[in-house]
């Protein structure tokens, strides 16, 4: 990976100790197809396509994400492909006691849509992650931590400033999500199927017990199970592959025919979506549709930012440690749009 000031991040201080454990896509392109289709659409079933499509994208929460981000930014160098940032932030989450606006980015995910669009790369960034927090123009950051403390210090523009200088990948689009309003999306679908690992006892009211092998989760039930860390022998790792299953959960039951056949069952879901998402300005609802058209959830690949395990700082912070030489390689083929030959040189990396 070309070096771009501190990434991998740093500086020159020394690592921690280890423990035991371009050119921009063309949107314009897309949305004149995209508006071809839908409009095909409304003309054959009679009803507002393009206005109910419109309306949803309206109806989304906005934050300025970009325009403070200071410093030079990685270059697109594929035409066509996709980059998200996807954060999760748990505003009524029972371990934060102090809950309203001291809502914590626990999820960081980058998800990478390739240019010939036929999957879609969601790789999951610990929070613990220690990396180079650059400064921004308020003069937030500029110290070395956990990557979430990036959001805490300078907002949305700082940590995707911190993600960007530690992938050296563009990001095109920001989406928050709010875990609580998963359990209305779950809710929404009816329900989704998940698979759990071992039986475990959550630690949380009513204390529910979650039996090993397939379940059917209520929105309540399935925003409980991703939240549990402490009864698994890998902590948070375990909860990012419980998200992860939960993402593919919801794909899995929004695909499905009893929603896509059911104009209330997905007018529903869609609208408890729009309430649990804030996305950047610039993120158009019908661009990013096209995008995801002919995707399933056999098509979504998980993965972890390569990293060594658990280790410790010099002041003994718990962190965890990025893996510098597999991270830059797997990142370097996700700017080069190759991330599936990553994939397919390594097998055991997938979720």
């Amino acid at each position: 990976m070309p070096p771009r000031g501190t990434a991998y991040g740093r500086g020159g201080q020394r690592p921690p100790r280890k423990g035991s454990s371009g050119i921009k896509p063309r949107w314009g392109r897309i949305a004149l197809v995209g508006g071809v289709v839908l409009s095909l659409i409304a003309t054959a079933v009679g009803i507002g396509v393009w206005s109910y499509a419109n309306g949803l994208n309206d109806d989304m929460s906005r934050v300025d994400a970009f325009a403070a981000l200071v410093g030079d930014r990685p270059v697109d160098e594929v035409d066509g492909d996709l980059n998200v940032l996807v954060v999760g932030s748990d505003s009524r989450d029972p371990d934060n006691p102090t809950g309203g606006g001291n809502a914590r980015t626990d999820t960081i995910m980058m998800m990478h849509i390739p240019s010939d669009h036929s999957k879609a790369y969601v790789v999951s960034i610990p929070r613990d992650l220690y990396v180079s927090i650059p400064t921004d123009a308020q003069g937030n950051g500029g110290a070395d931590a956990k990557i979430n403390a990036a959001f805490a210090w300078g907002g949305v523009p700082l940590l995707i400033s911190t993600v960007e200088n530690y992938t050296n990948v563009r990001i095109d689009h920001f989406v928050e999500i709010d875990f609580a309003g998963l359990k209305d999306v779950v809710d929404a679908l009816g329900g989704v199927d998940m698979k759990v690992e071992e039986t475990i006892e959550s630690i949380h009211k009513p204390f529910r017990t979650f039996e090993k092998g397939m379940n059917h989760f209520s929105g309540a039930e399935a925003l409980d199970y991703v939240r549990q860390r402490y009864q698994f022998a890998d902590g948070d790792f375990a909860r990012m592959r419980n998200q992860q299953k939960l993402i593919k959960a919801i794909m899995n039951q929004a695909t499905s025919a009893g929603v896509m056949t059911d104009p209330s069952k997905l007018n529903a879901f869609l609208q408890t979506v729009i309430k649990a998402v804030t996305v950047d300005e610039n993120f158009n609802l019908l661009d990013v549709a096209i995008q995801f058209r002919n995707l399933r959830s056999e098509d979504l690949v998980f993965l972890t930012s390569p990293n060594t395990g658990t280790g410790e700082t010099e002041t003994g912070e718990s962190v965890v440690v990025s893996d510098d030489a597999k991270a830059s390689e797997m990142y370097t083929k996700m700017r080069l749009d190759s991330l599936a030959e990553w994939v397919t040189a390594n097998p055991d990396a997938v979720k």
